[in-house]
C-alpha cells in the first residue's frame, strides 16, 4: 500500500521545514573552533573568558572556543608559534622578542588588556634591596617564562645596573613567595597583583611583609598582555578573530559592570579557589593593569601607535635583537569593535 500526503498536509510540512531552515543560524551551521591558553593558572582576572563561555558570546559568533591554563605570559607566543593553539592572552614585549627573530612565525595581538606595566621585583619589606641597583650580587627568582623575568634586561638598562652582575633562579609558580620568605632567593619576578595575592594565599601581608620594585617606576612604560592569534588563522578566518574580540569585548564590560557573574563562572572551572581573594584580584588589575589614562582617547582594546614604536625600540634595544618590527607586524586593529563599543573609563 502506498501512503500519500494530502496537500493539505504536505504544505504544512513545507512550511514547517522552512521555518525551521529559517531557525538554524550560521553559528549552529558551522562553528570555528579556536583553542586558546591563558596566561596562567586558573584566576579572577580571567573571569571574562569564562563568562563569554558560559553566557554563548563565543557561540553567537560561530565560535567553538577551548581555554586551557597557562604556565606564564610569555608561554602563549611560543605556543601559538607552533600551532599547538590559535590564540591566547599573552604578553606583548615577548611577542615583540619573538617577531624580531621568527616574524613568519610570530603571532599578532588583535586586543590589548593590559595597557599599564604591571612587572615587578618583590623583595621582602626588611630587605637591603631599595632600588635596582641593588640587585647587584643579589639573587633574584621567577618562573622560566615569567613576563618580569623576560623583561630584566631593559630594566637593567633603563636603571643603569649590570645584569650580568645578577644570580638568576628558576623556579615552580607555586613556590615562589615561599622560596623568599624562606630566603632562598633575595627577589622574586613577577606582575604586581600576582605576587600580592599569592602572598596572601600563603599567610604573607604584603603591606607589612613585602616591598616592590615596580619597572614601570624606572621607565619601562611598556604594554604587557593582549590577545594574540597565529597568523595563518587571522589570514584564514578573519570574520572568526573578529568575533572573538567582539564577544570578549561584551563580557569584559559585563565583568566591569558586575563582577559576580565572572566569579561564578571562574569558580565553577576551579571551585577550590578562594572566591573572595579572587575577586579582589579582579577589581585590582582592572583598576591598576587596564586603567592607563590613554584608554579616555583610544578605549580598551586599542593601542597608542607611538607609545608602542617606543616600546618596540625598548625591547629591541634592551635585548639586542637583530631586526625592529613594525608595530602592524605585532599589532593589527582591524578586528576591533567600533570605538564608540570600546572601554573609556572604569
Amino acid at each position: 500500500m502506498t501512503l500519500t500526503f494530502k496537500p493539505q498536509w504536505a504544505t504544512v510540512l513545507s512550511g514547517l521545514l522552512a521555518v525551521m531552515a529559517l531557525s538554524v543560524t550560521p553559528a549552529a551551521l558551522a562553528q570555528t573552533k579556536i583553542k586558546m591558553v591563558l596566561n596562567w593558572k586558573y584566576q579572577g582576572p580571567q573571569a571574562w573568558f569564562f563568562l563569554a563561555q558560559d553566557k554563548g558570546y563565543f557561540k553567537a559568533e560561530g565560535l567553538d572556543v577551548e581555554i586551557d591554563q597557562g604556565e606564564g605570559s610569555s608561554a602563549p607566543v611560543a605556543k601559538i608559534a607552533a600551532g599547538a593553539y590559535n590564540a591566547g592572552f599573552g604578553d606583548m614585549n615577548a611577542l615583540i622578542d619573538f617577531a624580531a627573530k621568527r616574524p613568519a612565525e610570530a603571532p599578532v595581538a588583535v586586543y590589548m588588556i593590559y595597557n599599564t606595566p604591571p612587572f615587578t621585583i618583590a623583595v621582602k619589606k626588611d630587605s637591603p634591596i631599595k632600588t635596582p641597583k641593588d640587585f647587584e650580587g643579589k639573587n633574584i627568582g621567577g618562573p622560566a617564562n615569567d613576563g618580569a623575568l623576560k623583561l630584566f634586561p631593559a630594566l637593567a638598562k633603563a636603571a643603569k645596573f649590570d645584569a650580568s652582575k645578577v644570580t638568576i633562579s628558576n623556579m615552580a609558580p607555586n613556590l615562589r613567595e615561599q622560596m623568599l620568605v624562606r630566603g632562598q632567593v633575595d627577589g622574586i619576578f613577577g606582575y604586581i597583583n600576582t605576587i600580592w595575592f599569592s602572598a596572601k594565599l600563603v599567610g604573607l601581608d604584603p603591606d607589612k611583609d613585602l616591598r616592590f620594585i615596580n619597572y614601570g617606576n624606572h621607565g619601562i612604560d611598556l604594554y604587557s598582555n593582549a590577545i594574540l592569534f597565529s597568523r595563518g588563522f587571522v589570514r584564514d578566518n578573519p570574520k572568526a578573530v573578529q568575533g572573538f574580540v567582539k564577544a570578549l569585548n561584551r563580557a569584559i564590560k559585563e565583568v566591569v559592570a558586575n563582577p559576580e557573574p565572572g566569579m561564578d563562572a571562574l569558580m565553577a572551572r576551579e571551585p577550590l579557589l578562594k572566591r573572595d581573594l579572587e575577586k579582589e584580584r579582579l577589581v585590582a588589575t582592572i583598576k591598576e593593569e587596564m586603567n592607563h589614562p590613554e584608554i579616555a582617547r583610544i578605549g580598551l582594546g586599542d593601542i597608542d601607535t607611538e607609545r608602542m614604536k617606543r616600546s618596540i625600540g625598548v625591547v629591541v634595544e634592551a635585548n639586542q635583537l637583530p631586526r625592529t618590527p613594525t608595530v602592524e607586524e605585532v599589532f593589527d586593529r582591524r578586528y576591533l569593535p567600533a570605538r564608540a563599543d570600546l572601554i573609556s573609563k572604569f
